[in-house]
């Protein structure tokens, strides 16, 4: 039977949410983070199912992070809030790893991630020493969008920069679920800087300079699989996808998998579905879980 439990990590003015998953026998852990304009979430339901139990279910401690203000960390996103994606690297990360290191006795084994939740932890890679990481694997991560295609215009182009940046400077946040823009909303200093590295080529803070593809491409990096939909048109479109791999230096443990009927798939997967399709668990999950086993 899988235990589920709400973590707080008190940080003074703001609380850490992490969502657990596990049972009695659980041995190594997993540590699960989201995108960009969503939360934990995407990883579970109140029905019990998503990616999180499904691990939880083989044996594995699974913790689901919300990065401040998401999902069940409070206080929530508002004008007021005054962070970015640079404490998401700098504090929140840390603080998640170091929760989980003080009940586990060590740091999670293993990191998987959704959308931009890759780049927030190659990132925080690139700065910290994560010792004993076995793995990690993302879904639909991109770090740049340099597809060209009618979707990218739209949705990316038109509403996430265009439409996103009049909301974020009109309200002092990015009101994502008002608009049915995003399952959860983005501070101010977290959306521009994900859109300014959306259309950068380069993949450094604007604040110290830090060049974090540099930083990765120094490192021998944990084994990584990396999986995207076939229909993911704009988000994580496949040679977004896999360009990011290139970019942290093409490693050898690297592996890249479109996810789709074309590739012997169940169905042609989109960014979102990836992670929530009732067919998910029966299809690609089983691989996920396969890959990691494979490194204990």
């Amino acid at each position: 039977m899988i235990i589920t439990e709400s973590h707080f990590i008190d940080k003074g003015q703001y609380q850490l949410h992490a969502r657990r998953f596990y049972t009695p026998t659980a041995k190594e852990s997993i540590f699960l983070l989201h995108g960009s304009i969503e939360d934990g979430r995407i990883f579970y339901s109140k029905s019990g199912k998503g990616l999180a139990p499904f691990l939880a279910e083989r044996g594995y401690d699974v913790f689901v992070g919300d990065l401040r203000g998401k999902g069940k960390s409070t206080p929530k996103i508002s004008p007021g809030s005054k962070f970015g994606q640079k404490e998401a690297i700098m504090e929140d990360m840390p603080d998640f790893i170091s929760y989980i290191q003080s009940i586990k006795g060590n740091k999670p084994e293993y990191m998987m991630a959704h959308s931009w939740g890759g780049v927030i932890i190659l990132s925080y890679l690139a700065r910290f020493k994560h010792e004993g990481l076995k793995g990690k694997v993302f879904f639909g991560s991109k770090r740049d969008v340099k597809v060209n295609n009618i979707h990218k215009w739209f949705n990316i182009d038109l509403l996430w920069n265009k439409v996103g940046t009049y909301l974020v400077k009109k309200h002092g946040y990015l009101p994502a679920t008002k608009f049915k823009i995003g399952s959860d909303n983005e501070a101010k200093d977290f959306y521009l800087q994900v859109n300014r590295w959306v259309y950068s080529d380069e993949w450094k803070d604007h604040e110290d300079g830090f060049d974090y593809a540099k930083a990765l491409q120094k490192q021998n990096l944990a084994p990584l699989l990396s999986l995207t939909g076939s229909k993911d048109t704009h988000s994580g479109h496949p040679k977004d996808v896999e360009r990011l791999l290139k970019e942290i230096g093409d490693q050898p443990n690297h592996h890249f998998k479109v996810v789709g009927r074309k590739h012997g798939y169940k169905n042609d997967y989109d960014h979102i579905n990836l992670l929530i399709h009732p067919d998910a668990p029966k299809d690609h999950f089983i691989e996920v879980a396969d890959w990691i086993s494979q490194r204990c």
